[in-house]
């Protein structure tokens, strides 16, 4: 177990964090620093056909050991980390034989994380858990996942007698901006299929996903002197807030579950003169995903109608982006292969838990790019914030099912009760 969280901190202590404004793939040249440390840990551990490409992809690939013809899989992470929050200095904190109370992550600051809060935590009492300080998040989305594929191919390397077909490893950057996918070679992958390891909890499955949406919209204003404003000024922030009110307000994260699509407004700056609001949409219905979309613009046409008169122009411009589809629609032609992570994770004696992502993962892309792309639990808690954590032995876990899919992956039928596919390349 040392050896896994070795690794991880090896990986968490070293800067990633993308940026959505950059044009530059990968978005930060600091993202380069954990690519080429990966590369030549790929290279030092005994992978084959270790590649990098100039936008920081990086491919490698552990060979079969059977002499009959099975499928190329596939698993794939990515490195870098959320511009929402600090990804910066992480200072890892390992609490052995978690005793299922509060944890003072920073004295000074007062920062605690508690399972009177956060629930989770007693599912994990007993084990070792690796923490942030309390300024930092962890980078454990998606560094476990990271971890988990090294520590994994190593295992295979290391243990010849456990027999697998060809597996393939993708690291990209840049997911945590919708981007990990776009510059992702599939062809030259050469896989079957792949699954991302990317969930949280350990058992989580997942094989489908929100449709996601991203709208940039600029509300445009007039500044005059407030004691000679009437009739003059046009407040811009106050126009944004009125369009933040039109919106649903039982439709935000904190007021869904499962299936329920949402509008999140999280980011929001600038003053009388210019106010730019950013928001997301996200629906796992294809139907109401498109309907969110269009309220979008029925709200923008209401308020340059309002003000059509009195500004001259649009004093609302609305541009929204789709960023990624349900994966579900790609994968349940497949769904031999959620079936063979299912059985992997009954046979290490994990309980699956097969559920709706709600969010994506570079695996929604690459679905919809002819590479089908489930989703598995990479172990972590509380991604994108001071409260991330991740109990060591989830990510041993993590590694065990990797292990466990490559072999089910040399077994007629894959091990499954009844034929579900024929076999691939």
């Amino acid at each position: 177990m040392q050896h896994i969280i070795d690794r991880f901190i090896s990986y968490v202590t070293i800067d990633t964090e993308s940026d959505s404004n950059s044009k530059t793939t990968p978005s930060t040249a600091k993202q380069w620093d954990l690519a080429n440390k990966l590369v030549a840990e790929l290279k030092s551990i005994g992978m084959q056909d270790v590649t990098i490409d100039d936008k920081s992809y990086i491919m490698a690939t552990l060979p079969s050991n059977v002499d009959h013809e099975v499928p190329t899989i596939g698993f794939v992470s990515h490195f870098d980390t959320t511009p929402d929050f600090i990804g910066a200095n992480v200072k890892p904190q390992i609490i052995a034989n978690y005793d299922g109370k509060d944890i003072v992550l920073n004295a000074e600051q007062n920062i605690i994380l508690s399972p009177s809060y956060f629930k989770d935590l007693l599912l994990y009492k007993g084990e070792t858990l690796i923490t942030t300080d309390g300024t930092t998040l962890l980078g454990a989305d998606d560094k476990a996942g990271i971890t988990e594929i090294v520590t994994a191919m190593e295992f295979l390397i290391n243990n010849p007698e456990i027999k697998h077909g060809k597996i393939r490893v993708g690291f990209t950057p840049d997911e945590e901006i919708g981007r990990g996918a776009h510059h992702f070679d599939v062809e030259k992958f050469g896989a079957d299929w792949a699954y991302t390891m990317d969930g949280s909890q350990v058992g989580e499955l997942e094989y489908e996903n929100f449709n996601a949406a991203g709208a940039k919209i600029t509300f445009k204003g007039k500044s005059v002197h407030p004691g000679y404003a009437k009739g003059k000024m046009i407040n811009s922030i106050l126009i944004a807030n009125d369009f933040i009110n039109a919106l649903p307000k039982d439709e935000t994260p904190q007021e869904t579950k499962g299936y329920e699509g949402f509008f999140h407004v999280n980011h929001l700056t600038g003053s009388i003169e210019e106010i730019v609001l950013e928001l997301i949409i996200r629906d796992h219905s294809k139907h109401k995903f498109e309907k969110r979309k269009k309220l979008i613009e029925k709200i923008t046409q209401k308020i340059n109608k309002k003000f059509a008169k009195q500004f001259g122009e649009d004093i609302v411009v609305t541009e929204i982006n789709d960023q990624y589809y349900n994966m579900k629609e790609k994968v349940v032609p497949v769904k031999y292969i959620v079936d063979i992570a299912e059985k992997a994770m009954k046979q290490v004696n994990i309980k699956p838990i097969i559920k709706p992502i709600r969010g994506g993962t570079d695996g929604c892309q690459l679905s919809y790019k002819g590479l089908p792309c489930p989703n598995i639990f990479a172990g972590g808690h509380n991604f994108h914030g001071k409260y991330e954590y991740v109990p060591v032995e989830s990510m041993q876990k993590a590694v065990e099912v990797i292990v466990k899919i490559a072999e089910l992956t040399t077994m007629p039928n894959f091990g499954l009760e009844q034929p579900k596919a024929k076999k691939g390349k």
